[in-house]
């Protein structure tokens, strides 16, 4: 593992050169006396980073060699530490209180010249042992050449692996071995097993999408080796039955696993459902699953896939208790898919597309005939293997291919987990330096565990892992990196925006394996929690990261540590309190993803971690009763991402405008819930009987109550989620994010303020309750903000947007356009200049076609997303004409309106591919889908109903290109009308048309009655605004 040890040196090197260079560059430097120490500290890093590249090329590399490195590096960390103070000092006071505080000055100097005294003896260490054979790295060509160059520009152009080619084949043997069409049998298991790397979970996503439309309900469950119980309850009953069922059952005050798991039992019980249980390790965890949340009783032909590499377990995966014997009935043992290699052709294909090369290139090129199937060869034809080594041959020429064929491990011809290890090993040490550092920081985070890039990208920034260049956003920068890992398959692709943008990743089990083992061996990352905890010795953690279910650790020195990220419940003492003086060197804070509430208390000492560039309390899987951003925040000068969305905090201090590093800022504050402001009276009387004085201290009651009272007296009862923001935001020059301004409580100050922000991308405000006067100067602000990409406008239910028609040059690189509220009859005529515009967002707008809405949003040539909510559109039809929406690949219509039918007319939207209707009702029906050629689901979501849905299915089953109809609501709740097959739907279809363009009104009318004699509403006990809580959230 020497060629480990080497590139983390040097990756580290990286960061304590760019620290001696702004440290040197300080005037505080020569007032210490300390200057000429700092260039030298950075001279000779330099010079240890140029041997280390040499090192990287020797063929042979001796345990010394590895141990110098090592001293490389953890003098590179004392170097970062030491500096890093250093400029929080210089950056956290005036000149007169750096001048005052001798007793700093002169502890930081003596610490600068022991370092420089260990720099001269690490660096003299070489010399003196003769370590690095230097000829050997001459003539070599750094790793970022021009052709790498070319390959990092590019955009992530991942095989999707919903598309690996030789999967037809077991994909439509592993469908008749579900057998979707027996309606009344028993639930069955069916397992699906093969070694690591063999393709299990992509197979059975591709079975999943393509059979699930035959269910009432579905679910994908991933069960990693220490999944927690009841977050996979919550994720079954969100992804089987909705938000909202979730939110009901988790709206007790006391939440029991049982209760979840009750609940499921008698949904299931009478539903034809569809469960994927991806990544199964012991049998204890079937059972588990089996007893507490499938009925045993279910003959709806409801279906179980099981993946797993255990043949053995897979035996065992039955509805049968484990003591049944011989008693066992055959019909209840599960059915085993046994998945194997791909076919040499077929592995070959996959290879030549993951190196972007084709089988003409193959023909003509000598090398790659012989190399190329000595490669498939040698990886054993297994998916993984070809992905990742591919990924790695793209970014050589082919003339180089054959140095990387020959460290492939042979043992991948007859592949095991120890070889598949050796090869993701083998992808790792020839990554660039720079991507080194961020693949392993990926071991931060839990098995299995869904990575927002946005998260990951915001976190390598702020770690310094993203080298700057100039003209260029750094922002940029670090997405370049995401998708260079995308491409060379050392992260997978989980989530995809509708521009085809991933937007969220996994890592493989395997891979994983390979980055923990590396990260435990380099003393990079600490795990903590459950089965988990690293032996590193103390005083070299650099960034832990908590997992699991409470954990008592033993006392460890916390002083190195970067980053703190919390994945399970609050840890036990003697652990410190995440904002204690102990972490003084601490980056990233990340509560993102803890299973704990946090409180006031939790970041009430945050001034005391003068180093933090990331800090994010927003706990999108608990609670949160923050309710005040402490002034002390001023000190974090260097603080680059604030996250502080679902708090109760509801206005900023004057101090963030001090924040001038600050890149995003993200704040929402919560909603009331058991304290409704529209009914002042009861709300009254609930704080009146609160018990608030005679709770405990800790208390969770009680920490709740004070922060829903602040938010009420600090925003006078507003119902709006937005903070106000100070004067003095235009100061915040590199700010690119900004979420969610509460206009009417800002100063108009302020709101001229944001026309500053020149750098912003993404802006979200609520304009509810605000003066005319103000909107107004949020217009001429917008006016400035050239490089926006994304604006949101919240209005509220009966607030009002026909100031947006006074806009008078709108941001033209916009590509989201989100707004809630009424418009009045006519879209803003600036909208058809946006030729950027990707997606649009509209609710509550009240168009008309007098407006021309259609003409105008037809002809934008990028739009992709049109998405109409509660009366955005007034008219009973909405018809897509010919040469319209060029572009558009989905269209959404949601909540009760007006809105009868939708009509597509030849030559319109050739790349539609989804239409998902919900909550609303289509009493006319949708006509014209023969005429969207590349359609590939129509979606009835929760509330969703098509009049004669019959002959809906009929022309479904009749297009080309075979699209799916898929319904949350049995059948027998829907309009069916005439049932029609084949080609008789098109007849049908057309003289539907023709009859409702003759006559729209009897048509509709007669739609209307029908729907109305067999459609439940599950609507009509529902408070509106209980359907809409998602449109007000962050």
């Amino acid at each position: 593992m020497a060629e480990t040890v080497l590139s983390m040196a040097r990756s580290m090197l990286s960061g304590a050169v760019s620290k001696a260079a702004s440290a040197a560059a300080d005037e505080m430097s020569l007032l210490m006396g300390v200057r000429k120490d700092i260039w030298f500290i950075k001279d000779e890093l330099e010079t240890m980073q140029a041997f280390l590249v040499a090192a990287e090329r020797m063929k042979q590399k001796d345990m010394l060699l590895k141990v110098w490195a090592k001293q490389v590096r953890d003098l590179s960390y004392n170097i970062e530490d030491c500096l890093g103070e250093f400029m929080v000092h210089v950056r956290s006071q005036s000149l007169s209180q750096q001048l005052m505080k001798l007793k700093d000055r002169h502890r930081i100097a003596m610490q600068i010249r022991d370092l420089k005294s260990r720099v001269e003896e690490v660096s003299s260490r070489n010399t003196r042992y003769n370590l690095i054979d230097k000829s050997e790295g001459t003539g070599m060509v750094e790793e970022r050449d021009s052709f790498l160059e070319d390959i990092r520009n590019q955009s992530a152009s991942n095989i999707d692996e919903a598309e690996l080619v030789g999967f037809t084949k077991p994909k439509q043997d592993l469908i008749e071995l579900i057998d979707v069409h027996a309606i009344n049998d028993p639930a069955k298991v069916v397992c699906v097993v093969g070694m690591g790397g063999l393709g299990k979970t992509t197979i059975t996503r591709k079975v999943y999408e393509s059979v699930k439309k035959d269910f009432s309900c579905c679910a994908w469950i991933i069960l990693s080796q220490s999944f927690v119980r009841m977050e996979v309850l919550k994720v079954m009953i969100k992804e089987l039955f909705g938000d909202g069922a979730l939110k009901q059952q988790l709206e007790r005050k006391l939440v029991r696993e049982e209760d979840l798991a009750r609940y499921l039992r008698k949904e299931l019980k009478e539903k034809r459902y569809f469960v994927v249980l991806d990544d199964l390790w012991n049998l204890d965890h079937w059972e588990w699953v089996r007893k507490i949340a499938f009925p045993s009783n279910n003959v709806k032909g409801s279906r179980i896939i099981v993946t797993t590499r255990d043949a053995g377990l897979a035996n065992d995966c039955t509805f049968e208790p484990r003591d049944a014997g011989l008693a066992k009935d055959c019909t209840f043992k599960p059915l085993i898919f046994h998945l194997k290699a791909l076919a040499i052709d077929d592995a070959t294909k996959l290879l030549l597309r993951k190196t972007r090369k084709r089988l003409e290139d193959m023909k003509n090129d000598e090398t790659m005939r012989k190399i190329v199937p000595k490669i498939v060869k040698k990886c054993g034809c297994l998916p993984l293997a070809i992905l990742t080594i591919g990924g790695l041959l793209a970014t050589k020429m082919v003339t180089g291919w054959e140095s990387i064929y020959n460290q492939i491990p042979l043992e991948l011809e007859r592949p095991n987990l120890a070889t598949m290890r050796r090869m993701v090993t083998l992808s790792y040490n020839h990554l660039p330096s720079h991507l080194k550092l961020c693949f392993l920081y990926l071991s931060i985070f839990p098995e299995d565990f869904e990575i927002q890039r946005s998260r990951l990208v915001g976190r390598w920034i702020a770690e310094g892992f993203v080298e700057a260049r100039a003209g260029m956003n750094i922002v940029d920068i670090g997405n370049g990196y995401f998708d260079e890992l995308i491409n060379r398959s050392m992260i997978q692709p989980s989530r995809l925006n509708i521009e085809g943008t991933v937007k969220s990743c996994r890592v493989h089990d395997i891979v994983r394996d390979v980055m923990v083992s590396i990260s435990i061996e380099e003393n990079f990352v600490g795990l903590i929690g459950g089965d988990i905890i690293t032996s590193v010795p103390e005083e070299n953690f650099r960034h832990i990261a908590y997992h699991g279910t409470k954990c008592r650790t033993k006392a460890m020195d916390c002083s190195h540590v970067r980053s703190l990220t919390m994945f399970g419940e609050r840890p036990m003492e003697p652990s410190p309190s995440v904002c204690s003086s102990e972490f003084r060197m601490l980056r990233i804070l990340d509560l993102n993803s803890a299973q704990f509430t946090t409180t006031q208390n939790d970041i009430q000492n945050i001034g005391l971690l003068g180093h933090l560039k990331y800090l994010n309390v927003y706990t999108s899987r608990w609670y949160s009763y923050i309710y005040k951003l402490p002034r002390s925040i001023g000190k974090l000068q260097g603080l680059q991402i604030l996250d502080i969305r679902d708090t109760y905090i509801t206005t900023l201090p004057r101090e963030i405008s001090k924040l001038k590093s600050l890149r995003a800022l993200r704040c929402c504050n919560q909603s009331y819930d058991f304290c409704d402001p529209v009914e002042p009276k009861e709300c009254l009387l609930v704080f009146l009987l609160l018990p608030l004085f005679f709770t405990p201290l800790l208390d969770e009651n009680r920490a709740k109550v004070i922060a829903k009272l602040h938010k009420g007296f600090s925003s006078r009862w507003s119902m709006s989620r937005g903070v106000k923001v100070p004067r003095g935001i235009g100061n915040l020059k590199e700010l690119q994010v900004l979420e969610t301004v509460d206009i009417k409580r800002t100063s108009s100050k302020a709101i001229e303020e944001l026309g500053q922000l020149t750098l912003l991308r993404k802006l979200k405000v609520n304009t509810e309750g605000a003066t005319v006067k103000k909107c107004k100067i949020l217009c001429v602000s917008s006016e400035n903000l050239s490089s926006l990409r994304s604006l949101h406008v919240n209005a509220g239910r009966d607030g009002t947007l026909e100031w947006l028609h006074s806009v008078s040059a709108p941001p033209l690189l916009l590509r989201s356009l989100w707004l809630y509220g009424r418009l009045g009859e006519e879209m803003p005529n600036w909208v058809g200049s946006l030729m950027q515009l990707v997606k649009i967002t509209l609710l509550r707008s009240r168009l008309k076609e007098g407006g021309k809405i259609m003409e105008i949003l037809g002809a934008l040539p990028n739009l992709v997303l049109l998405s109409l909510h509660l009366n955005a559109y007034l008219e009973e039809k909405l018809v897509f004409r010919t040469g319209a929406f060029p572009k558009l690949k989905q269209l959404e219509i949601y909540g009760p309106g007006e809105l009868k039918g939708v009509r597509f007319e030849e030559g319109t939207s050739p790349h539609m591919e989804m239409i998902v209707i919900g909550w609303h009702r289509l009493e006319s029906g949708i006509f014209g889908i023969k005429h969207l050629p590349r359609l590939k689901e129509i979606s009835l979501g929760w509330g969703g109903y098509v009049a004669r849905l019959g002959v809906l299915q009929g022309e479904v089953d009749a297009h080309p290109n075979k699209p799916v109809l898929q319904l949350k609501y049995d059948r027998s709740e829907h309009d069916l009308g005439d049932i029609v097959q084949g080609s008789d739907a098109v007849q049908v279809e057309e003289a539907m048309e023709e009859e409702s363009s003759l006559h729209p009104e009897p048509a509709a009318a007669a739609g209307e009655s029908s729907s109305q004699a067999v459609i439940h509403m599950p609507m009509t006990n529902t408070r509106q605004d209980d359907l809409l809580h998602t449109y007000n959230s962050c």
